[in-house]
C-alpha cells in the first residue's frame, strides 16, 4: 500500500499519477494535515481522507504502509520525502515560483521522478508524462513556429522522456497537422454516438457497457429516444459543417439490422452530409458481425469505415478474458467485410493481455499481416478500477502480465512491413509498461476522428448515455491551454431513458452560457 501525505490540497493528481507509474500495483491512499475545510470539495484521483490526529487512524496507516510520501508545499520551495518500509528515505527541497503553476507542476514531477527514479533504479520511456496527449506538446511548439530539434530538446529538458518516444510524437504530431489541414476548426464539428450494449464484458473493460441479452427488450427505446438528441443536434448545428461521425460504444453492431437500418436512415436524413470526410461504424466483436449488418452498413454509401476488434488472435487468451468468439469469426467477419466492400477496416490489438508471451504477440501480428486490414491500432493494457481485473486482482494476481519496448518495436515492423505508417497516438493511467497507444494506417486510411478526439481541435458533440459533448473554444485559459467546456450524459441507460430531455437542456444551457454561436 502507498500513502501519500499532503500538507494542503495542491497538485495532487500530477503525484498520484506519476507515483502510480512507477509502482503501478500498489493502492494508494491520501491524507492532508491541513484543515479538513481545505480538502473539502477536493475532486482527487484515489482514495481521499482528511487527517484525524485524536483517534490515531493516520498514524496507524502511515506505519501499516510499504511506501509513505510527504509532499510539503511551504512558503517559496516544495519539500518531497519518500520512506520505504519505515527506513529507506529518499529526500528532495527545492525552491518554486508558486504564482506560475505550469512551471511549479514541471518541477515538481521533475524532481519526484527523479526520487522514485533513484529509489527503483528505472526509468520510464515517457519521462514526467503522465498525461494522455504527448502529441498536444509538439503540435503547439508546431503552431508557434518552432523546429524539430527545439521541440526535441524542449521535451528532453522538461519530460525526460526517451529519445525514441520524442521522436515518435514529434513524427506523428506531423502527420496530425497534415491531416488535419482540411477541417474547418471554426465553422466545422463531429459527431458521436454511442451504442452502449455488448455482447459480454471483457476482463479488462471499464466502459459503460451493459449486456445486451439483458436489455434486448429497451434497444428499440434507446434509439427513440437517441432520435430526440439527433435531431436537437442537426437543428442547431444546420449552420455548421459536419466533418466526421463515429458510431461506437460498446459494440454497435449489437444492433441488429433492421436497428442498425433505423439508425443510419436517421442521421442521412438529419445532417448535411457534404463536408463529411470520414464516417466510421466500430463494429468490434466479430461475436456481433453479421453479413446482413455489414450489408446496412455499406448499402447507405456513407460509411466509410470499420472497426472489426480481435484484442489477440490466441483463442485461450480470448476466452480468458470473456470473449465469446473464436479466432476463425475474427477471420471469418474480415473476409465478410472485404467481401461486402469495405476497404477501410481498422483492427485493435492490446499489449499486455494476461498470460501473452513475445511469441504470442509475434503470432498475432503474422495472421493480421496475412490479412492486410488498412489500420492497427496498438493498445497496451490499461486496468482501470472499474475493470473487473481490477475490482477481482486477487484472483488473477499470478497471472503474468507484460508490455515491453520490444512488444511495442514488434508491432510498429511489423505495420511497417504491411505500409502502416503511424498517425495517432495517446496514453491512459496504469498503462502496461507504461507505454502508449499508437494508430497505424496505410495511406490516406488515418482515422480523422481519432485524431480530433486525441487533439481536441473541434467541438464534438456526443450522443447516447455515457457520451460526453465537447465545445472547442477560441480562448485559452491562464496555463495556455485551449479553452474546453463539457457536456456529460448519465451514463445508466434506464437513467438516460428517463432523462433525455434533461440532457438536451444541459447542452441548451452550456450553449447559452458559452455563447455558442
Amino acid at each position: 500500500m502507498i500513502v501519500i501525505n499532503f500538507n494542503k490540497p495542491e497538485f495532487e493528481y500530477d503525484v498520484h499519477s506519476m507515483v502510480k507509474a512507477y509502482l503501478p500495483k500498489e493502492d494508494v491512499e491520501m491524507y492532508y494535515t491541513c484543515s479538513p475545510e481545505e480538502v473539502e470539495g477536493r475532486n482527487v484521483a484515489c482514495t481521499h481522507r482528511e487527517l484525524e490526529h485524536e483517534d490515531g487512524e493516520t498514524q496507524k496507516r502511515l506505519e501499516e504502509a510499504e511506501h509513505v510520501f510527504y509532499v510539503d508545499y511551504l512558503e517559496n520551495k516544495i519539500s518531497l520525502k519518500w520512506i520505504i518500509d519505515g527506513e529507506k528515505l529518499h529526500a528532495s527541497d527545492f525552491l518554486v515560483n508558486f504564482e506560475d503553476r505550469k512551471e511549479t507542476k514541471n518541477a515538481l514531477k521533475q524532481h519526484l521522478y527523479e526520487l522514485l527514479k533513484e529509489g527503483t533504479g528505472r526509468e520510464l520511456p515517457w519521462g514526467t508524462l503522465t498525461g494522455i496527449r504527448p502529441t498536444k506538446i509538439p503540435m503547439k511548439l508546431m503552431e508557434e513556429g518552432k523546429s524539430d530539434a527545439e521541440i526535441f530538446q524542449y521535451m528532453k529538458d522538461t519530460y525526460f522522456a526517451t529519445d525514441e518516444k520524442i521522436q515518435l510524437s514529434i513524427d506523428i504530431a506531423k502527420r496530425e497537422r497534415k491531416l488535419l489541414e482540411k477541417l474547418d476548426y471554426e465553422n466545422g464539428y463531429s459527431l458521436y454516438i454511442g451504442i452502449p450494449f455488448c455482447p459480454s464484458t471483457c476482463l479488462y473493460c471499464s466502459f459503460t457497457s451493459y449486456p445486451l441479452g439483458m436489455w434486448k427488450d429497451k434497444v428499440d427505446m434507446y434509439l427513440d429516444v437517441l432520435e430526440k438528441e439527433i435531431a436537437f443536434t442537426a437543428t442547431k448545428f444546420y449552420h455548421k459543417k459536419l466533418n466526421s461521425i463515429y458510431i461506437g460504444g460498446g459494440t454497435p453492431t449489437t444492433l441488429n439490422a433492421q436497428q442498425l437500418d433505423r439508425l443510419i436512415r436517421k442521421i442521412k436524413c438529419s445532417f448535411d452530409l457534404q463536408h463529411c470526410v470520414e464516417f466510421t461504424v466500430e463494429a468490434g466483436r466479430p461475436d456481433s458481425i453479421t453479413k446482413d449488418k455489414l450489408e446496412v452498413l455499406k448499402k447507405h454509401g456513407i460509411v466509410d469505415r470499420i472497426s472489426i476488434n480481435p484484442q489477440t488472435m490466441k483463442q485461450a487468451t480470448l476466452d480468458l478474458i470473456g470473449r465469446h468468439h473464436t479466432v476463425e469469426q475474427i477471420k471469418d467477419s474480415f473476409a465478410m467485410a472485404r467481401e461486402v466492400g469495405f476497404d477501410n477496416i481498422n483492427m485493435d490489438l492490446i499489449m499486455g493481455l494476461p498470460e501473452e508471451n513475445f511469441e504470442d504477440v509475434r503470432n498475432t501480428m503474422e495472421e493480421l499481416k496475412a490479412m492486410e486490414p488498412d489500420n492497427i491500432t496498438i493498445h497496451s493494457l490499461a486496468i482501470k478500477r472499474a475493470a473487473r481485473l481490477n475490482m477481482f486482482k486477487d484472483d488473477y494476481k499470478d497471472m503474468q502480465m507484460v508490455n515491453t519496448q520490444e512488444h511495442m518495436d514488434l508491432c510498429a515492423d511489423y505495420c511497417k512491413e504491411m505500409g502502416l505508417e503511424p498517425y495517432y497516438l495517446y496514453r491512459q493511467k496504469g498503462m502496461a509498461g507504461n507505454m502508449e497507444n499508437v494508430g497505424y494506417a496505410k495511406k490516406g486510411k488515418a482515422g480523422v476522428y481519432n485524431i480530433l478526439i486525441m487533439e481536441e481541435k473541434q467541438t464534438i458533440m456526443a450522443l447516447g448515455a455515457g457520451a460526453t459533448t465537447k465545445f472547442v473554444l477560441p480562448e485559452v485559459n491562464p496555463d495556455g491551454s485551449q479553452r474546453i467546456e463539457r457536456v456529460e450524459n448519465v451514463k445508466d441507460v434506464k437513467n438516460y431513458l428517463e432523462r433525455v430531455d434533461e440532457m438536451i437542456e444541459r447542452k441548451i444551457r452550456k450553449m447559452e452560457e458559452i455563447k455558442w454561436h
